[in-house]
């Protein structure tokens, strides 16, 4: 049943398995058109406790966690090496909802890195190569004629896949479900996984 702003979210309503129930949110979210719903914002933080956040591009989910790929010499990288924690963020405002999710994380197998830099375009394998991604460029032209060097040294077949890029998997631990309802009373709900692989469901004050 289609579900828009305003509506009741009741603890009957909830799959057992957030996996399934993030499933079932998702695809209502690509048949409402929301505008881009892979998009995800992604919090980390360093050993310290010093948090960041930017948004990434949710490639894949299943039942081992949400997979995403970046540069692993960037900011994000280099926090989820020493803090291998994170924390996701899905906003689909057309259906007045929010989905948060959080775990740990690991590096994606190389096999799988290499197979989704080679669907991607060409541009964007390119400016993927040329990107030295969170660190100080002197300005856009430096950036624009590393991707045509790139261009030329590889003018057919499969541009290469750098080492310093790649996936990452975030297995949850825990999620939160949110609806949003009138006058800011909204529903919410977490899951969170018990010892023996379970899922516990609360329903949170807003």
């Amino acid at each position: 049943m289609t579900r828009g702003h305003d509506l009741p979210l009741a603890r009957e309503d909830l799959d057992h398995d957030p996996l399934s129930q993030f499933g079932a949110w998702f695809r209502e979210a690509r048949e409402r058109d929301a505008v881009d719903p892979h998009a995800m914002a992604l919090a980390t933080a360093t050993r310290d406790g010093r948090p960041s956040v930017r948004m990434v591009l949710m490639k894949d989910y299943d039942e081992d966690g949400f997979t995403f790929f970046s540069n692993y010499a960037s900011r994000k990288a280099g926090e989820l090496e020493r803090n291998p924690r994170a924390a996701l963020l899905f906003h689909w405002p057309e259906l007045g909802r929010q989905v948060r999710v959080e775990g740990r994380v690991q590096r994606a197998e190389r096999t799988e890195s290499v197979a989704y830099a080679r669907s991607r375009s060409r541009a964007s394998q390119l400016s993927a190569l040329a990107s030295p991604q969170s660190r100080t460029v002197p300005n856009r032209e430096w950036l624009e004629a590393r991707v045509s060097a790139l261009d030329r040294e590889h003018p057919r077949g499969e541009l290469p896949v750098s080492e310093e890029w790649g996936g990452y998997r975030l297995e949850p631990e825990a999620w939160e479900f949110w609806q949003h309802r009138p006058n800011r009373l909204h529903d919410r709900f977490r899951y969170e996984r018990t010892a023996d692989g379970t899922w516990t469901i609360e329903r949170l004050g807003p």
